[in-house]
C-alpha cells in the first residue's frame, strides 16, 4: 500500500477514535435520548455515521458492504428513531461495528482507493474521494453527539 494510503487510513480511524471517546460516557439510555428540538438521538447518529460510507462505498463501486441493507430504513437520510425496530442495532452493537469499521474497509477496499469508477452525482469517481467525503460527514455528527450530550447531561 502506498504511504500515502497508510497515512489516509491512520487520518480515518483518528477522526473515528475522536468519535469514538466523545461517546465514552455515554450510557444505553443516555443514547436514546431525544431532547427538545432535536429529530434523532445518539444512537440514531452511530447508525448513520456507520451507514453512510458504506452507502457511498457502494453507490460507486456497486460492490456489497458490511452494512445490511435495512440499516437504510433505520439510518438513512431522514429517517429517525422512529423507525426502529426490535432488529435495530443496540448502542453497544453501533459502538463495536464504528469501532472495526475502518480496518474493514481497509481491508476490503485499500488496494481499490485509486480505481475510477462512473461518477456519483457529486461527480466523486474513487472510493477515496468518497471516503474524504465521509470525513467531513462525520464530523457533522460529531458535534451532533457533542450537542445531544450537551442537553442530556
Amino acid at each position: 500500500m502506498k504511504e500515502r494510503h497508510e497515512i489516509f487510513f491512520n487520518q480515518l480511524k483518528s477522526y473515528r477514535n475522536d468519535t469514538l471517546s466523545l461517546l465514552e460516557d455515554v450510557s444505553v439510555e443516555e443514547a436514546e435520548i431525544i431532547p427538545k428540538r432535536f429529530n434523532n438521538n445518539i444512537r440514531w447518529n452511530m447508525g448513520h455515521i456507520y451507514l453512510d460510507q458504506y452507502l457511498w462505498i457502494k453507490t460507486l463501486t456497486k460492490e456489497k458492504t458490511n452494512a445490511p441493507t435495512e440499516y437504510n430504513s433505520w439510518f438513512g437520510y431522514g429517517t429517525s428513531p422512529a423507525d426502529f425496530s426490535s432488529e435495530t442495532p443496540s448502542y453497544k452493537e453501533l459502538k463495536s461495528l464504528l469501532e472495526n469499521q475502518i480496518e474493514d474497509i481497509k481491508d476490503k477496499f485499500a488496494d481499490k482507493l485509486e480505481i475510477v469508477y462512473s461518477p456519483t452525482e457529486m461527480g466523486m469517481n474513487t472510493i477515496e474521494q468518497v471516503l474524504i467525503r465521509t470525513i467531513f460527514h462525520e464530523g457533522i455528527h460529531f458535534q451532533h453527539i457533542l450537542n445531544l450530550k450537551k442537553f442530556i447531561k
